[in-house]
């Protein structure tokens, strides 16, 4: 088992990036990334697992259509209510766990029209097609943060 703990050169060119306002405050956003609770609640069931310190690990546990799955990283920056950046490998990707094969996620957040703007950049995805499928997934998961944290 490898985790990548730094950012590495990324092997693939292509990159998922969403951007998403949200009717709720900068720190309520942060919570529903951060908060193992609130994440639950949106991304199916999914248990996040870390201390949420720069270099520390970040599991992502769960089951996907009766498949289970631990997905992970490393907190490569973390600053509150503003940025997280970790690097990530899927289970279901059906890559070898070494360091070229971790992608980079980063979540960059800031007060915009009385709400707050999200956006996230996916890195080091394989082609186009899987690049557009992590924009469909990311619109989807974060549907149901917006969801949450406005009703």
């Amino acid at each position: 088992m490898y985790l990548c703990k730094k950012r590495n050169a990324m092997k693939y060119p292509h990159t998922a990036t969403v951007d998403m306002h949200f009717n709720a405050p900068v720190s309520a956003v942060w919570d529903g990334l951060t908060n193992p609770d609130q994440i639950r609640k949106y991304f199916f069931g999914t248990e996040a697992v870390s201390d949420w310190k720069k270099g520390s690990t970040l599991h992502f546990k769960g089951v996907w259509e009766g498949t289970g799955y631990l997905d992970k990283g490393f907190i490569l920056d973390i600053e509150k209510d503003a940025l997280l950046r970790y690097s990530y490998f899927s289970s279901f990707s059906g890559q070898e766990d070494i360091p070229e094969n971790y992608g980079e996620i980063t979540y960059r957040l800031s007060a915009e029209n009385g709400g707050t703007k999200l956006t996230i950049f996916q890195q080091n995805i394989e082609t186009e097609e899987k690049a557009k499928h992590s924009v469909d997934n990311w619109k989807m998961v974060m549907g149901g943060l917006k969801d949450l944290l406005e009703k």
